[in-house]
């Protein structure tokens, strides 16, 4: 058994130097993702830093008309505001379709963007892994594969980003307000995260110690029309083999804006920049979404078990497309 101390922050300040200052510290707030990689002994932090009383949980309105959710917020507690509802539906879809009620009642959001993979292989110590031990292999490349990734792979790593969440905010031009020893920065949530190359390690642009204060979500046309479709094995309680969040703003038939994110299929929560060019001042008809539904797998790759999700993904984003395009 390995010793860990405890110590419950009493301003972010205080946290911040604690974590940037000793290598074997972390962050706990709800606890979803830490505990459970401690219990396999994936991460062994000598330290965990309980945050949970700072003044980060809360969801206010912001003067543009969008919506800062602190980062203690809990899941359950964003999904049913109604400010997120009404201003970006595809954010408390994509809420609701993650996890328990019991976990969301306890996972935060800021947690959730940062939780890891659940590549079997990473979370068991026994087998070959670059993301846990860099340099070890990666043994999902030839091994059990089906729930992996069918694109922004590399030969060190095909694991898949595991966050419902974190989808949905690629579709609303979210930003990641943060906070650290060399002070405060405003990240866009397609900037947090980087492909695994040959540093699967290596997950965010976070520094050592930088703290998710709150998540922005700014407003929009397209946001306002937004909807999350998951496909997952059973109904409840299970991560997505395929999930789509689109968001689109339609004005006279003609699509103005789009955003298209897809989770599930990557290392990263996907942007699908090139299906978004394609739906742009194109009609919002089964023609135009059928084009664009053919180009979201253009580059898509399998390894084997999971060549089923380049077809899957193709369907959903149609099917997507649909839910989104048919928003009153």
């Amino acid at each position: 058994m390995n010793p860990i101390r405890y110590a419950k922050a009493s301003s972010e300040s205080a946290a911040i130097a604690t974590v940037t200052s000793e290598e074997s510290a972390r962050y706990i707030a709800g606890g979803t993702t830490v505990l459970d990689l401690m219990k396999v002994h994936v991460e062994e932090p000598a330290l965990l830093v309980d945050i949970t009383a700072l003044p980060m949980h809360a969801i206010e309105a912001t003067p543009s008309g969008g919506v800062r959710i602190g980062a203690l917020a809990t899941m359950a507690d964003v999904a049913d505001s109604g400010l997120v509802k009404s201003g970006f539906p595809v954010v408390s879809q994509a809420l609701l379709a993650s996890a328990s009620p019991q976990l969301r009642n306890m996972a935060t959001i800021g947690g959730n963007v940062l939780q890891r993979t659940r590549c079997a292989y990473f979370r068991d110590t026994s087998q070959a892994c670059n993301k846990r031990t860099p340099g070890n292999g990666c043994a999902a490349r030839e091994g059990e594969n089906r729930m992996h990734s069918v694109i922004g792979t590399s030969e060190h790593c095909i694991c898949a980003h595991p966050s419902d969440l974190a989808t949905s905010l690629l579709t609303v031009d979210a930003l990641v307000h943060t906070r650290s020893a060399f002070g405060e920065r405003t990240i866009p949530i397609e900037g947090l995260y980087v492909l695994p190359g040959d540093q699967p390690n290596i997950e965010t642009v976070l520094r050592r110690g930088e703290l998710i204060v709150a998540i922005e979500l700014q407003p929009s046309a397209h946001a306002r029309r937004s909807a999350y479709l998951k496909v997952r094995d059973r109904a409840s309680f299970e991560f997505a083999l395929v999930s789509v969040a689109v968001a689109l703003d339609i004005d006279g038939g003609t699509i103005r804006e789009a955003r298209i994110g897809l989770g599930s299929v990557a290392p990263k929560p996907w942007r699908a920049f090139d299906v978004e060019a394609a739906l742009i001042g194109k009609p919002a008809n089964a023609a135009t979404y059928d084009v664009a539904a053919a180009i979201a797998t253009a580059d898509m790759r399998g390894f084997g078990q999971n060549d089923y999700k380049i077809p899957l993904t193709r369907r959903a984003v149609r099917s997507a497309l649909d839910l989104a395009g048919g928003m009153a």
